[in-house]
């Protein structure tokens, strides 16, 4: 894609200022308003300009996440739980999401990221939107909603484990392919696109045949068993997927039979998702660590367990997030699929270590010196 030399002051200047109008920009660039236009007009054609007021495609590699975003509520209990009475503990309010987290992982990770995503016209809506935005995601294209924003209450013990959790994704749950007609440009010129499994069957077919007819590859998290039911239908070698990020109850929802928690049966399920146009397979297995599986263009399959970094739990709650996002950003920056899911074990270790859900001095520099503090020594390395 060339520019000119106009183009390219007009996006530099965008870059330092979106909100400059078609005056500003001809006063800065000393050209006429009708000129500036027509320079505008080519450079959203060119896809260096995304939709309405002049959002500025970034320089570096760019992912749009479609998901959810809604209010986290936590409450820690300080000793052991007891059943149907009070618990002294903590709670405290804080953005969450599966989408909205992953986007957040990525943007503290370095990568460009766009979130779309349902949101009410509420306090906790307005609180979501301003955190996600201080935390460097763009939110230009959220879709406000009548409504409540979404919440998601979760209890964990003393160790941080999750006890139970209820969540109310009502306005995700109604969201529709009319309502993401209004982010269509954005995903055009993604180089990347994340699913949560959040989002609709329908509006997720729709964005799965988008994504493919414009070649942007799509990585899909199914979120919960519920909500992955629906990708059993939605898969298919018609809408190919670069990468599904399930745990073994989660594939074992979306090809509709029990998977064994083994690396046996976890790579027989995942061929199954391979037949059906997904090239990677990748299975959390909490801290026995996961297995990828990776169909290459001509069919052969390779099954790779890696095993999870060893860490001392604060608060599992966003591992999963923070996994995916990683692999994400691994994954663009050109690592191998196997180099980006131990960034991403690498990642989610460092997250449950943090009693945040999404760490806040997470960066890529941080996740590559874990793995490298975890790497064996080339005397280990000798003996295998």
């Amino acid at each position: 894609m060339s520019l000119t030399q106009r183009e390219r002051e007009i996006v530099d200047l965008l870059r330092a200022d979106p909100l400059l109008d078609t005056a500003a920009l001809a006063e800065r660039v000393g050209s006429t308003k009708a000129a500036v236009s027509v320079h505008l007009s080519n450079l959203t054609r060119k896809g260096v300009i995304l939709g309405r007021g002049y959002v500025v495609r970034a320089a570096a590699h760019s992912v749009v996440v479609v998901g959810g975003a809604n209010m986290d509520i936590k409450a820690h209990s300080r000793a052991a739980v007891e059943l149907r009475t009070s618990n002294p503990g903590e709670a405290f309010t804080t953005p969450g999401g599966v989408g909205r987290n992953i986007a957040e992982n990525l943007a503290r990770l370095g990568t460009p990221t766009h979130l779309v995503a349902p949101i009410g016209r509420d306090p906790f809506g307005d609180q979501v939107v301003a955190l996600t935005r201080s935390a460097g995601v763009v939110v230009d294209h959220m879709v406000p909603v009548d409504g409540p924003t979404g919440t998601y209450l979760a209890v964990l013990d003393a160790t941080g484990e999750l006890l139970v959790a209820i969540s109310n994704m009502t306005v995700t749950d109604a969201l529709t392919v009319r309502q993401l007609g209004a982010a269509r440009d954005l995903l055009a010129h993604a180089d990347l696109l994340v699913v949560d499994g959040n989002i609709p069957a329908a509006p997720t077919a729709w964005l799965l045949d988008f994504a493919h007819a414009v070649g942007v590859p799509v990585v899909l998290d199914p979120v919960s068993v519920p909500k992955a039911r629906h990708l059993a239908a939605t898969l298919s070698p018609e809408r190919p997927v670069l990468a599904v990020t399930p745990n073994s109850d989660e594939l074992s929802a979306i090809v509709d039979e029990p998977v064994a928690d083994t690396k046996a049966a976890i790579s027989r399920a995942a061929r199954v998702l391979h037949a059906r146009g997904v090239t990677h397979v990748w299975v959390r297995r909490g801290v026995r660590g996961s297995i990828l599986s990776s169909r290459d263009d001509d069919g052969r399959v390779m099954v790779t367990t890696l095993a999870a970094p060893s860490v001392e739990v604060a608060d599992v709650t966003g591992a999963g997030d923070s996994m995916t996002a990683a692999f994400v950003h691994a994954w663009l920056r050109g690592d191998s699929p196997v180099e980006a899911a131990r960034f991403g074990q690498a990642a989610a270790g460092l997250t449950v270590a943090s009693t945040e859900t999404v760490r806040p001095d997470l960066t890529a520099s941080l996740v590559d010196a874990e793995l490298r503090r975890h790497a064996p020594r080339p005397s280990q390395e000798k003996k295998r």
